[in-house]
């Protein structure tokens, strides 16, 4: 077999089954192993960072990760963004990149770049084959690298050449490492923290599944300690039966106000609380002067064994947890929608059992009171910032879980980034509904120049942030890419609407004017 044929076969022996793929010249033997080797689902994306976010929502809803396919450095370079999103929300991805045959890399030809010098930054593991009979192996070594906890990225870079030649042994399943252990010596520590409404359990990562945050409930009934969540989190299980768990918030001023009050914080799975960005005369620390920190586990540490062992110190097993929410919707508004009527729709529409996607930073501020009370769903947050996540890893979740309604809430600003998107829902047939919140406007800077401390900005600063001139029109770009789409401005239309696209079983997309 040729080398290429020796890397699929080793992703399939390594339950890498899902291939997000936007190949050239240099992948065609790749693209010729996927076409005749069974077992691979090939999903073809317009744009590179469609592909790396979608791998990167299908990783959440799976804990596996899915490979995509780029084409040399420039389409690398495309998919960024999103593996940057990826790298900080922990999950794992397989990219494997075309490159030069060998003989051709010293001729500088157009395409010839820095591969291994463009992936490093977003990815933990970066390693080109050489020879074609180290393909296999290094595609295991790849797998097993973007498995390790929480979850990584690993970049796997095939020369032409290397893909082409025969030679090629496929490798089978290598082991795939336990994550670390906690920090026992700070369990004491830990447990001795947490008493009153002073102190903090800050969770993370996969702290935040249902049956962790049971076990936060049981400590923060038998302690008195608050609980929350870092702003962005990879997966949070919500909704009616579970946990309730609010969110550091991301506006710097209430962040303060909120953790201010705890003189006592243990981390498990979470960092320290820090600002998303720096601003005059404003702290980056978000804690307050003097608190007490205590670690008990990193984000690649076994979180859940942590969370059993602070439960058994805390003398909390036995203890019915708190913060578990009842069923519960809030009314029907009607009229213009705002804010508050736009959460309070969400809230009665989300599905049993969807996942929603979130990249609603200014819309979205009360989505997370108004919906804890929904029909059970998991929520997923954009981890790294980068904007244009949030409709890939709506695909990705989608193809995860073909059973799952998805919901991707998004603004027009952002939704524009990765806007091909569209087109893979569309060709996939997934059953995603889509919410454009087409305030027509990057509204986060607004609010971010008063942070900064610009005072009465100009019409030029203004014009810079505004998405008129022309309007985008967010139907007609959704049917042109094969997406039944409607505009709404009214509660009733938005209810409408909600109804007929989560019970279609393909994508729709409204745009919600705001």
């Amino acid at each position: 077999m040729n080398g290429a044929e020796s890397l699929v076969k080793t992703l399939l022996a390594n339950g890498v089954e899902v291939c997000f793929t936007n190949p050239g010249t240099s992948e065609m033997h790749f693209v010729a192993a996927l076409d005749h080797i069974p077992g691979m689902r090939s999903i073809l994306a317009l744009q590179e960072g469609v592909a790396t976010g979608a791998a990167d929502g299908y990783y959440r809803m799976t804990g596996k990760p899915a490979s995509t396919l780029l084409h040399l450095g420039p389409g690398l370079a495309n998919g960024l963004s999103n593996l940057h999103n990826a790298k900080k929300a922990g999950s794992g991805v397989v990219n494997i990149i075309g490159e030069h045959a060998s003989t051709h890399i010293e001729l500088d030809a157009p395409l010839t770049s820095d591969i291994e010098g463009i992936a490093r930054p977003v990815s933990h593991w970066v390693h080109t084959s050489k020879t074609v009979e180290t393909v296999g192996l290094d595609a295991a070594k790849a797998v097993q690298a973007a498995m390790t906890a929480p979850g990584q990225i690993a970049s796997l870079i095939l020369p032409s050449d290397t893909a082409w030649n025969e030679g090629g042994t496929a490798h089978g399943a290598i082991d795939i490492p336990a994550p670390a252990p906690f920090d026992e010596s700070q369990l004491a520590q830990a447990a001795n923290a947490l008493g009153g409404p002073e102190t903090l359990l800050l969770l993370g990562g996969t702290a935040l599944t249902e049956a962790n945050l049971e076990i936060a409930g049981r400590i923060a009934a038998k302690t008195g300690c608050k609980i929350l969540s870092e702003w962005s989190n990879a997966r949070l299980e919500r909704g009616a039966g579970r946990v309730f768990i609010g969110r550091v918030p991301y506006p710097i001023d209430i962040a303060l106000k909120v953790l201010e009050p705890f003189k006592r914080i243990v981390l498990i799975g979470a960092r320290a609380p820090i600002g998303f960005f720096a601003y005059p005369d404003k702290p980056a620390i978000l804690t307050r002067e003097g608190a007490e920190i205590t670690t008990l586990a990193a984000a690649d540490a076994d979180l859940s064994g942590a969370l059993a062992a602070l439960c058994a110190a805390t003398n909390a097993t036995e203890t019915p947890p708190a913060h578990v929410v009842k069923a519960e919707q809030p009314e029907r508004p009607t009229g213009r929608i705002n804010l508050d009527s736009l959460a309070a729709l969400i809230a009665r529409a989300i599905p049993e059992d969807a996942i929603v996607v979130d990249e609603s930073v200014t819309s979205g501020r009360a989505f997370s009171p108004a919906t804890r009370a929904a029909r059970r769903h998991t929520w997923l947050n954009n981890c790294g910032g980068s904007i244009g996540y949030g409709m890939p890893a709506a695909i990705g979740a989608a193809v995860a879980c073909p059973d799952r309604k998805v919901m991707c809430m998004t603004g027009d600003g952002s939704a524009m980034y990765t806007v091909q998107s569209l087109w893979t829902m569309a060709r996939e047939k997934l059953d995603i509904t889509v919410l454009i919140f087409a305030n027509r406007s990057y509204q986060i800077l607004r609010g971010e120049l008063t942070n900064v401390g610009v005072q009465n900005a100009g019409p030029r600063a203004m014009d810079m942030l505004s998405l008129e001139r022309p309007t985008l029109d967010w139907v007609q770009m959704a049917q042109s890419m094969g997406v039944i789409a409607s505009r709404v401005s009214e509660c009733e239309e938005l209810e409408a609407a909600l109804e007929d696209g989560l019970s279609s079983g393909g994508p729709n997309l409204i745009e919600i004017v705001l």
